[in-house]
This record gives C-alpha cells, sequence and structure tokens, in this order.
C-alpha cells in the first residue's frame, strides 16, 4: 500500500495557481489509474483508490489549506500503519525550479514551504520522499505568497503539462521501482542560467 498526496489549496479560486501544482499532478495520476472510481472524503482529504503495478495506491488532495497538509499525511499514515521513508510519496510546487522542471528527493528541509513544513510536524520528521514541480523563482518585486498563489501564464502553460506528466510518470516509477530509481531518472541538472534567484525558497 502507497500514498500519494498532491498538496494545494482547495476552491475555485486557486484553481490552476501555481501553489496547487500538485493537485495538477495527482489528477494526472487520476486520470491514468482511477479512471470512474468514485473519490471518497477520507483524512481530510478527497481521495481515490488506484492500483499503480499491481501496487495499491491512495491518491489524496487534502480539502485542508496548505498550511494544514499534515493532518491528511499524518492521519492516512497511522491508519494505513505506513512507513513514511518507503511508503509515502508528496507532490509539492518548488519556486526554486524553473516552471516544469522536477525534482525528486528521498527526504529533505521543508525549504520555506508551509505544507512540507506541517507534514513535518505530524510525522515527527522529514523522512518521507517528496516530488517536488518547478513553477518559476519569485519575479522581483513580488511578494513569495502572492507569487505561489497567481496563475500560470499562458506562456507558461505547455511547461506546466509537461512537467505534470513528468511527475506522474516519476510517482509511477517510485511506486514501480523504488525512490532511487525514480531518481536517477527524472533528476535532471539545472543550467545556470536557469537557477532562480535569491528570493526563491531553497530546494
Amino acid at each position: 500500500m502507497k500514498l500519494i498526496v498532491g498538496l494545494g489549496n482547495p476552491g475555485a479560486q486557486y484553481e490552476r495557481t501555481r501553489h496547487n501544482a500538485g493537485f495538477l499532478a495527482l489528477d494526472e495520476l487520476a486520470r491514468r489509474h482511477a479512471a470512474g472510481m468514485v473519490p471518497r472524503a477520507r483524512f481530510n482529504a478527497v481521495t481515490l483508490d488506484a492500483s499503480i503495478g499491481g501496487e495499491k495506491v491512495l491518491l489524496a488532495k487534502p480539502t485542508t489549506f496548505m498550511n494544514l497538509s499534515g493532518r491528511t499525511v499524518g492521519e492516512a499514515v497511522r491508519f494505513f500503519k505506513l512507513d513514511p521513508s518507503s511508503d509515502v510519496l508528496v507532490i509539492v510546487d518548488e519556486v526554486a525550479l524553473p516552471v516544469g522542471t522536477i525534482r525528486i528527493r528521498e527526504k529533505g528541509s521543508a525549504g520555506g514551504h508551509n505544507g512540507l513544513a506541517d507534514i513535518d510536524r505530524a510525522l515527527g520528521g522529514a523522512d518521507y520522499p517528496r516530488l517536488r514541480i518547478g513553477v518559476g523563482a519569485v519575479p522581483p518585486g513580488w511578494v513569495k505568497a502572492d507569487w505561489v498563489l497567481s496563475r500560470f501564464g499562458d506562456e507558461e502553460l505547455d511547461a506546466v503539462r509537461a512537467g505534470t506528466a513528468e511527475a506522474a510518470d516519476a510517482a509511477e516509477c517510485v511506486v514501480r521501482e523504488g525512490i532511487s530509481a525514480a531518481m536517477n531518472r527524472f533528476n535532471k541538472k539545472i543550467t545556470q542560467e536557469s537557477k532562480p534567484g535569491p528570493d526563491a525558497q531553497s530546494a
């Protein structure tokens, strides 16, 4: 049994904002692996039962706001008696990566991300895999909170679609082959020109 959680904020006003990149990736996984399944309200989330490579997977989109994401992860981990280091994958937006670029880590710091910080609190540590989807560096003059709650521009949509699809591919690889195989296959070097500025949160 695996748990994949895509982070975001519920409600129409937040649809397709940068902060909801995790929701977009989870929607793609649901399209591929949970077609026809009826969503259920569980663990403070909308959940779908899926199967990836013969493995049972619970796909979850928290219905709390971002800074309370730990409720969903903590409740599901305790209910299914999961090992966060091997059974959980959190998909999250990342301002320290170019739009559509993904990065997988087997553990790490919250890097200033409120959703990850709350999951760290709920699990008592940061020893769980996370898949970050780049949403672009905070532009000069912007406050980070405003930037992540803004919608992607039309010129970014192709990169967003490609990144969402690649994130789903990477999540499938994590389930089928493990986190190390996914890191080796999907983590790409970022050129110096595309590295974010000092306002971006740590990757």
